[in-house]
């Protein structure tokens, strides 16, 4: 920075400080009341009758001077504006006044601290610079039109982002109109009054409600602008088949579904190919039904842990393959086309295309509908790596399809399903490595349940490599490898060469965003490739809702039959009351052995986020239940508000600890604390009773001991 401008940014510091002393100094902000103003109305109207320019002038520059420095004031004059030039002049003068000094301090702020703060924080500033860039001067006008937000925190934030001044003036002028207008009038009617009954008159109260009902009324204002901007290409039919067309018949598409047809409302269901989606065919049910057989084996492979000598089991992979499907067979009547039709839902199978916000297209019908929810689920994510289109690559997809066990199976991913897939396939008998390029399976786990799987893994025979970057497939006549870069001890980046007869890809899930016509309607995507929705699930079309995996933030089934009942509600009864979509306490589990469950925050969420916590926990291996059954393993571990039984996050690990989070699930839900679990009776002997367990540790290390020193004396006194 010059030393030229280093003089002038101390010259204009130094002329605003010394501008706020003297109205400190003199008291200015005591005239700047409402009994000032009506005590002294009689001798400004006398004065403004005299000398209307000059009072005009005066009062103009006044204004303009307490908007640039952001001192206290600009709201009681802008009422004093309306009790003493009326409605027209007074909306006149205080528009362009309020208009220019809230430039000059945008200026001012700008010059002052936006480069510092632009560099300072150039990384945190990033998106918001961006948004500024696509949509700053509609965002400043959403801003003006809610008088509520302090005016001139707007000035002084806008003048550190790159928005031109045009624009901010421009859009100032526009955005501060209507509440200039409300103030005014309300500024004329208490003109009018005389005592305090004037307040009970029917125009002041009116005024004063239109001051309440001003941000309601904004808000209404922003909608219907965004709505008629993005909704102007398209005409909008004057009667609709549908209340709603979902696509997509997975979790989040049969539950909006459902919602709909209760209600007694029409809804067609779309799905291009098999309902109940990925869950019941390709994800969550053959997963846990393969598992449950895997877990079996390793059970009697391991039954002298139970006093049993010896036991063994023969199988045959196309016959465990076999039952998984016949699982899936005997859920899919819960998600099929006759149980919906019955429920009272059209269900229509087919590629649906949105061919418009009001319609959509399948098997050359086309359908009108006041709403439409987008239910497309998530396809698994598979990298543009060299080779890969070498081989038959296998996925949580295709997977299923095996009828043969593979002898050497290379699992790429860390995160719940390759764990869960590999420690499946482990105790089935394939040899499995699990690449993970990370430095450690399941990271989004707390460092001790990560090591506690780990450990286990390795116990069954999985030889897993962290800090493992996979580069490439190579074939080389019937073998296969996958390339991997590692660093060694000395830190040189060296190629490693690891053999495979199958190559499972679980490197997580993308959104299925194409192919229904989303792109030609131009609806917004995040970063990570999800539809962007706001807080009640609209996209930015209001009738258009998105649920489940395709927008995200969680990618359970579990949570997206969440979404959907706040997707269906909104769709059908916004217009009289809308719903946020609550993500406040979501659980979810991994289902490996050990199972890891979660609901919350855990420590490198809490320390990520910078939030104080204290730490519970109670091991598995006290508990009479898991010595009974062999299964001795695992903790729970708890994270409560310092001093405070108030529950921030629960992990557990161990036997059916997907089931044993749900008390803790509830008790957050309900804003319950660890006392409330304490105080519940838990059957003996259960799992269950490890919650409460956890608590009495909890109450163990928040135990009065003043006051219990006083009960011993108490004690040795009865004595």
């Amino acid at each position: 920075m010059t030393v030229k401008k280093i003089f002038s940014k101390s010259l204009l510091l130094g002329a605003m400080v010394i501008i706020a002393l003297l109205f400190i100094q003199y008291d200015i902000g005591s005239y700047l009341t409402l009994d000032s103003i009506k005590s002294n109305q009689s001798l400004m109207d006398s004065y403004y009758q005299k000398n209307p320019s000059l009072t005009i002038g005066l009062f103009f520059l006044g204004y303009v001077l307490i908007t640039a420095l952001s001192l206290p004031g600009a709201v009681i004059m802008t009422l004093a504006a309306g009790v003493l030039f009326g409605n027209i002049t007074g909306i006149i003068v205080t528009s362009f006044a309020s208009t220019i000094g809230a430039t000059l301090a945008f200026l001012v702020s700008r010059f002052l601290l936006r480069h510092w703060i632009q560099d300072k924080f150039a990384t945190q500033l990033k998106s918001i610079n961006k948004g500024i860039e696509k949509e700053g001067a509609f965002y400043l006008f959403t801003l003006r039109l809610v008088p509520l937000f302090p005016f001139f925190v707007i000035n002084l934030i806008m003048g550190l982002t790159h928005m031109k001044t045009l624009t901010f003036l421009l859009v100032s002028q526009v955005g501060m109109l209507a509440g200039t207008a409300v103030y005014i009038n309300a500024g004329t009617q208490i003109a009018q009054i005389d005592s305090l009954k004037g307040i009970l008159s029917p125009s002041l109260i009116l005024s004063f409600t239109l001051l309440g009902l001003l941000p309601l009324m904004s808000k209404k204002i922003i909608e219907f602008i965004k709505a008629r901007k993005v909704y102007s290409p398209y005409k909008k039919p004057a009667k609709f088949d549908h209340n709603i067309v979902v696509i997509g018949a997975g979790s989040g598409g049969l539950v909006s579904a459902y919602i709909a047809a209760a209600v007694k409302a029409k809804v067609t269901l779309i799905e291009k190919h098999k309902m109940g989606g990925d869950c019941l065919n390709t994800g969550c049910v053959p997963s846990k039904a393969l598992i449950k057989s895997a877990k079996l084996l390793h059970q009697i492979k391991h039954s002298e842990k139970l006093g049993i000598k010896s036991a063994q089991a023969e199988f045959d992979f196309k016959d465990i393959m076999a039952r998984v499907h016949q699982v899936i067979s005997d859920i899919e009547p819960h998600d099929s086309v006759e149980r919906y039709n019955q429920l009272g839902v059209n269900v229509i199978q087919g590629e649906a295309k949105i061919t418009s916000p009001f319609s959509v297209e399948v098997n050359g019908q086309s359908l009108t509908t006041k709403n439409i929810i987008i239910a497309t689920g998530a396809r698994p994510f598979v990298p543009a790596m060299p080779g890969l289109d070498k081989i038959d690559y296998l996925t949580s997809d295709n997977l299923w399809q095996l009828s043969e066990l593979p002898q050497r199976l290379l699992v790429l991913g860390g995160g719940p399903i390759g764990c869960e897939l590999a420690q499946a396939f482990a105790r089935l008998g394939s040899q499995v490595v699990q690449v993970q390029r990370g430095k450690r399976i399941m990271p989004r786990e707390d460092i001790e349940f990560s090591e506690l799987v780990t450990q286990s893994f390795i116990s069954d025979g999985i030889d897993i490599k962290c800090r493992y970057a996979a580069k490439e497939v190579i074939v080389e006549g019937d073998k296969k490898f996958l390339l991997c870069e590692t660093s060694n001890d000395d830190g040189k980046i060296e190629s490693i060469r690891i053999e495979f007869d199958q190559l499972l890809i679980a490197l997580g899930r993308s959104a299925n965003i194409s192919d229904f016509g989303m792109e030609q309607l131009a609806i917004p995507l995040r970063k990570n490739k999800t539809i962007e929705t706001n807080e009640f699930l609209q996209t930015n079309f209001p009738n258009i809702y998105a649920v489940g995996d395709v927008t995200g933030p969680y990618q359970f089934t579990h949570m997206a039959a969440h979404q959907a009942w706040y997707a269906a509600v909104n769709a059908l009864f916004g217009k009289f009351k809308k719903f946020k979509v609550d993500y406040s306490v979501i659980p979810w589990a991994t289902f490996t052995d050990p199972e890891i469950a979660r609901v919350g925050l855990n420590e490198q969420d809490a320390q990520k986020q910078n939030i104080s916590y204290e730490v519970t926990t109670y091991g598995l291996d006290d508990l009479d239940r898991s010595i009974a059954d062999g299964t001795a393993q695992g903790m729970i571990k708890v994270l409560t508000v310092p001093g405070k039984d108030k529950i921030l996050g629960v992990t557990i690990a161990g036997e059916h600890a997907g089931d044993l989070i749900i008390e803790f699930v509830t008790a957050m839900r309900y804003n319950l604390g660890l006392n409330k679990i304490l105080g519940t009776i838990h059957i003996y002997p259960t799992l269950a009773e490890a919650n409460k367990y956890v608590a009495g540790n909890w109450k163990k290390n928040h135990k009065p001991e003043k006051l219990l020193n006083w009960v011993e004396k108490f004690h040795k006194w009865m004595r």
